[in-house]
């Protein structure tokens, strides 16, 4: 299986983003699934789920902190990667 996702550590803190589609935001059982998704593939650290709108927009989810972090960067700035797992 391969998904994007980025590595990333900041400010002290080390957490995940695992891209998803729209429709995984927006369902709590997929959120979760994601997340332990997440959990397996990088360790016990925070998962942040993303998924862009038809627009490319981003929006994410996961731990708030992070979440209103990254939501004053540019994702272009992120340094993601394809993981293959």
């Amino acid at each position: 299986m391969q998904f994007d996702g980025a590595l990333i550590r900041e400010q002290g803190v080390t957490f995940a983003i695992v891209v998803v589609k729209q429709h995984v935001l927006n369902s709590p059982h997929e959120r979760d699934q994601m997340q332990q998704f997440g959990l397996q593939v990088f360790g016990p650290i925070p998962i942040i789920l993303m998924a862009q709108d038809t627009r490319g927009i981003p929006t994410y989810y996961g731990r708030q902190d992070i979440v209103n972090f990254l939501s004053r960067v540019n994702p272009a700035a992120i340094p993601w990667k394809r993981y293959t797992v």
